[in-house]
């Protein structure tokens, strides 16, 4: 039983008067939202899953429904009506309700805890902008774990066949009781595996699996940015059987420009212009990823004007409007001038003051 004793109509969220048929449909949404393989590594979700389970048990038999609505938890606990130690118990009983969505031919999913997907991969790359700007396929180096050839993934060598853990008799993991409390561990014999293997195999060492290289071909899109991630399915290490891998996620660096920046989809440029251009206007070829643009720059431009070019920046990743370029222009001093040039200029500021 739970420690929370909650009452289980009010877990499965149905009236006391309900039919079979209602608890039932309450109880696969319940445990569908709750199953150990839509939340992995969530031990609050496995309680959950315990609790709607045990309630349904209860209240899909008549028998232990009508003690229970008698004399509540109470009531069960005198005729000896213990819930679930591990979700193994579960499947076995009801692991045809979940309609093969966990695990395939499993039934259950999880069930003896043997279908485990696989891990995920990180790995990072690095393009440039023309490459965010275009999109390209980049072909990747990777180690990954795979299930053994030699073994099938048993560990065992060929012809000596795991045997169940006489511990936890396959589940991996054990109940120990103290007083009124019950504690679920991994049983130390097996580790957690379920099986003792009494003859390693020759190639894996018992592991199951082996470190492998390969290289992964992966499509980055047109558009992605710093620091964005890429999920590419199935690429990951393997899991306890073939074809349950984990994921590649690949994070995408974006190597500094000579000239550019970026915010967005929006592609940045500072361009240095002298006086003269900004005192009394000009056309100029401003640089683009994908050559030049002209640029109109109207008389009396002050530093620090931003243009836009339309359509010059990023696309969306996926498709999309483009972003724009947009140019900061900035005023140009010369370090050196000629004796003419500030006379010119002398000239210039007796007329300003």
């Amino acid at each position: 039983m739970t420690i929370h004793e909650r009452d289980y109509y009010e877990i499965l969220e149905v009236s006391r008067d309900a039919d079979k048929a209602t608890i039932k449909r309450a109880y696969r949404k319940k445990a569908l939202q709750y199953h150990p393989d839509r939340n992995p590594d969530d031990p609050a979700a496995e309680e959950r899953f315990k609790e709607c389970s045990e309630a349904y048990q209860v209240l899909s038999d008549d028998q232990k429904r009508a003690v229970y609505d008698r004399h509540g938890h109470d009531g069960l606990k005198g005729r000896g009506y213990r819930g679930f130690d591990d979700v193994s118990d579960i499947f076995d009983l009801f692991g045809n309700l979940f309609g093969g969505l966990f695990g395939g031919p499993m039934g259950g999913g999880r069930r003896g805890r043997r279908m485990r997907r696989g891990g995920d991969i990180a790995a990072r790359v690095e393009i440039d902008y023309r490459q965010a700007l275009e999109g390209l396929e980049r072909t990747l180096t990777l180690e990954r774990e795979e299930i053994c050839d030699r073994c099938g993934g048993s560990g065992s060598e060929p012809g000596h066949e795991p045997q169940t853990c006489p511990t936890c008799r396959g589940r991996g993991r054990v109940v120990r009781s103290a007083g009124f409390m019950r504690l679920e561990t991994t049983c130390p014999e097996c580790g957690g595996a379920g099986k003792i293997i009494s003859e390693p195999c020759a190639d894996c060492d018992g592991r199951g699996r082996l470190l492998r290289r390969r290289r992964v071909k992966v499509r980055i899109p047109a558009g992605i940015d710093d620091g964005q991630r890429i999920r590419v399915s199935g690429e990951g290490h393997d899991g306890s059987v073939p074809g349950i891998r984990g994921d590649l996620y690949l994070e995408v660096g974006l190597e500094p420009h000579q000239h550019f920046g970026r915010n967005g989809r929006d592609l940045l440029l500072e361009l240095e212009l002298s006086y003269p251009q900004l005192a009394l206007g000009d056309r100029v070829a401003v640089p683009t990823l994908e050559g030049t643009e002209e640029l109109k720059i109207p008389a009396g431009t002050q530093p620090d004007t931003v243009f836009k070019i339309r359509r010059a920046g990023f696309p969306a990743v996926g498709g999309g409007r483009r972003g724009d370029l947009r140019v900061t222009v900035k005023s140009w001093v010369p370090k050196r001038l000629s004796r003419k040039q500030k006379q010119l200029l002398q000239e210039l500021q007796e007329t300003l003051d």
